[in-house]
């Protein structure tokens, strides 16, 4: 007898074979799609809806997926998520037009070309020491009821339907990524490596903001959630941004407390999401609470030996992702796109512990046929046991 899509995500998240790998799609901004392939997965479907952006921010270009759409894709997951206090998104959608946007943090995104958007606000650019950290105005209202008004009735409507795994996934919640944006990727990877005292204490106090407004997220959710997204991008294509050493010495603490905060007011397993090669901290991600790993980018280096990190770490996290973004989405034929997804499968999905993914966005460049091609090879492909 076929599985609801919640059981299906709950068997392979406890590493149980399900009926089918999971799909997780159209749930955050790393699961996501953006406008221009979501309008064209539409038009294939004859599928007619409105266009919205998730998170209410159109700068972030990345589609909020109607109900319809998301059951054309097969996915397993829904999401609940929080949002920008509405007097920040007032205020966005009141600036002039191509002026930045700003989030609440002070950072922001600059217009490079009409509609493309890319982080270049970066107020804390110069800061080098704690005192310049306490003089900062623009520090988040995490207690702003705005931000998570919504969210009880979203999570509990999912949980009385039953049918869904409840993805929840708080946005801009993510230290090192944050730290990046309040004084910009270069600045703030030479101070870690000149500054490791201003660093580490930045990123603890972007930490303790982040744990604020989860501790009101994940009460709101109470009991009505599966699965709790947070990350940092550590990885390139070649390598680590940072050593492991560095890694382990100054953010490996913050993520571990943060992992720890979240497990002791939910049941929830934790979502982490880093792209690039991150192979050489995986046993760190599992030591440190971590239950799946998200993108699993296989076009950076060590992640492309599936067979290896099946075979290393399958029994103790869990896989989502593995579909190719760089080559096979974007380049690749229909035929080669189910290809590729029935040789993830059959890799990462062997006894369970692994949910079909894009591995990040899927982006401008993706064909929606490709889209429709790699969910519908799921759907004929990924049923156990998986050949």
């Amino acid at each position: 007898m076929p599985m609801t899509p919640r059981e299906r995500v709950l068997t392979a998240v406890h590493h149980e074979q399900p009926d089918r790998v999971p799909i997780v799609i159209g749930v955050s901004n790393a699961t996501g799609i953006k406008m221009k392939p979501y309008r064209g997965i539409k038009d294939l479907a004859k599928i007619e809806a409105p266009d919205r952006f998730l998170y209410d921010w159109p700068e972030l270009g990345t589609a909020e997926i109607d109900e319809e759409t998301m059951r054309r894709l097969h996915s397993d997951v829904r999401g609940v998520l929080d949002l920008e206090p509405e007097s920040v998104r007032r205020r966005n959608r009141e600036r002039a037009p191509h002026s930045n946007c700003i989030d609440s943090w002070g950072s922001g995104q600059v217009e490079v070309k009409p509609g493309d958007w890319y982080p270049g606000v970066h107020p804390l650019q110069d800061a080098k020491t704690v005192e310049e950290l306490d003089a900062y105005p623009g520090w988040p209202d995490m207690d702003d009821p705005t931000r998570i008004a919504h969210v009880q009735a979203a999570a509990r409507r999912l949980a009385d339907e039953n049918q869904f795994a409840i993805m929840a996934t708080p946005w801009l919640l993510f230290p090192f990524e944050r730290a990046h944006a309040m004084q910009g990727l270069e600045t703030f990877l030479i101070n870690m490596a000149m500054e490791p005292d201003f660093a580490r204490e930045m990123l603890e106090r972007i930490a303790e903001h982040c744990k604020q407004l989860m501790g009101h997220f994940l009460e709101a959710l109470g009991d009505n959630v599966d699965i709790i997204k947070i990350g940092d991008d550590l990885g390139t294509e070649q390598n680590l941004l940072i050593s492991p050493d560095m890694y382990r010495d100054i953010l490996k603490p913050i993520h571990a407390d943060f992992i720890r905060f979240i497990k002791a007011r939910t049941n929830a397993k934790v979502f982490f999401h880093s792209d690039g090669d991150v192979a050489p901290l995986i046993e760190d991600f599992i030591e440190i609470g971590v239950d799946i790993l998200n993108p699993i980018q296989t076009s950076a280096g060590s992640m492309s030996d599936l067979v290896s990190l099946k075979k290393r770490f399958g029994r103790n996290i869990v896989f989502c992702g593995g579909i190719d973004t760089r080559r096979v989405l974007p380049h690749g034929s229909v035929g080669e796109v189910r290809q590729e997804v029935r040789r993830v499968m059959q890799i990462l999905g062997s006894g369970g512990g692994h949910m079909v993914a894009a591995v990040h966005t899927i982006m401008d460049d993706v064909p929606p046929q490709n889209v429709l091609a790699m969910v519908d090879a799921v759907e004929e492909f990924g049923y156990y046991p998986v050949q």
